[in-house]
């Protein structure tokens, strides 16, 4: 999603370099829209990371406890 914003934005730029202003217009409005929607999903992606690190309890493989039963 990254990609097609800045492909967007690429579009954008060049458009507006020849005087198409329309085209750049909705290219823009195209590449803000994915890329707010990449951030929304990054942010919600490492929340999600956060909150099921912090649950799980990290275990060692060789344990003291684990080999004494």
């Amino acid at each position: 999603m990254l990609r097609w914003a800045i492909i967007f934005l690429v579009i954008s730029l060049v458009a507006g370099a020849f005087g198409m202003i329309n085209v750049s217009n909705v290219a823009r409005r195209i590449s803000f829209v994915l890329f707010a929607l990449f951030l929304l999903m990054f942010l919600a992606v490492v929340a999600l990371v956060y909150l099921v690190g912090s649950s799980v309890a990290p275990v060692t493989l060789f344990a003291p406890a684990l080999l004494e039963a």
